[in-house]
């Protein structure tokens, strides 16, 4: 074996080992674990090598060896092949996926069967509704001075939101016939008073054609926002040893769903991880990110979140696979 081959088996060893153990790794731990044929000089040599060329560190005097960002990196890129899940483990996916009622639902369920998998926070992105239109409007007198909007997307999401309106139901049908006709179809910046069917209506009625067009235009814009789903945050006070300063930026972070939205615009890989100082926000340059695509392609991700020292094999076949069911269950 030639010497680069055998380094990259001992940053794998090390890394291994110290997400197993959260110890520091030492030469002759290697030569007794992993069955090198060769001798603790040797290892301690190639040791030396990826520190070197920092892949490795220590910690301090006289202590073992730990992984780096750098060696999280090549060891991640090293792994050629994932390993499947075992049949039993699809089965119960599946089988969890399917027993969802919704989209929320579904989306839920995803979220807190990855953290489960991974034991790290889960997080899943909505599918982009970025252009779905109004379906259907009603309009329902619930008092003498307040009537509820229903609004109905082509996505089939429904929302309510109550006016403070005083409409009978003869005058509720009308408005709710015109406002039908002005705004099916369109989404939320394209939905305005400025319609012929509002043209030549008595001033009070426009006034409330223009309140509900107004309050409609905010429902369907806030249908489009893009939206998250997390699970598993109690997960990071478990690794809370495993970030040297405190986890409250990666807290601070997950909050902030901005910042996750912007993290998995910028990854264009099916299946991707970002590690450490990779994540150009300041607050994960101690975590790692494993995201894969769900749905139509490009459009929406789910993921975890959590230290550099996770489990990387694990959590990427399990981003991956749950990724897949999410995309069959969604797309049937």
């Amino acid at each position: 074996m030639r010497s680069d081959q055998r380094r990259l088996r001992v940053l794998q060893a090390i890394v291994q080992d110290y997400v197993h153990t959260r110890e520091p790794v030492g030469s002759k731990a290697i030569a007794d674990r992993h069955g090198f044929d060769v001798s603790s000089a040797t290892i301690r040599n190639d040791m030396a090598a990826l520190e070197e060329g920092g892949l490795i560190h220590q910690p301090h005097t006289s202590a073992g060896r730990v992984p780096t960002d750098r060696g999280y990196r090549a060891f991640v890129d090293s792994i050629s092949q994932i390993k499947p899940l075992s049949s039993a483990e699809k089965r119960a996916i599946e089988t969890w996926l399917e027993g969802a009622v919704d989209m929320d639902d579904v989306l839920i369920r995803a979220g807190r069967l990855l953290a489960q998998l991974t034991n790290q926070v889960a997080v899943v992105q909505y599918p982009n509704r970025k252009r779905h239109a109004l379906r259907h409007v009603e309009l329902v007198p619930i008092s003498d001075h307040h009537a509820m909007l229903i609004a109905i997307t082509d996505s089939g999401a429904v929302q309510q939101r109550t006016l403070e309106i005083s409409l009978t139901d003869e005058l509720a049908t009308s408005i709710a016939a015109r406002v039908n006709s002005a705004t099916v179809g369109k989404a939320g910046p394209e939905i305005t008073l400025d319609s012929k069917e509002f043209d030549h209506l008595p001033p009070l009625e426009k006034r409330m054609v223009g309140a509900i067009t107004a309050v409609l235009k905010d429902v369907m814009t806030d249908e489009a926002e893009e939206r998250l789903v997390m699970a598993g945050t109690a997960n990071l006070a478990r690794t809370n040893l495993d970030f040297a300063r405190t986890i409250t930026p990666v807290l601070e972070a997950l909050e902030e769903q901005v910042v996750l939205l912007r993290l998995f615009a910028d990854v264009g890989d099916e299946l991707a991880v970002t590690i450490g100082e990779e994540n150009q926000d300041e607050g994960l340059a101690e975590a790692s990110i494993v995201t894969s695509m769900y749905g139509e392609p490009g459009t929406s991700r789910l993921g975890i979140v959590g230290p550099t020292r996770m489990d990387y094999a694990n959590a990427m076949v399990s981003v991956r696979a749950v990724a897949r069911y999410l995309t069959r269950i969604l797309g049937s």
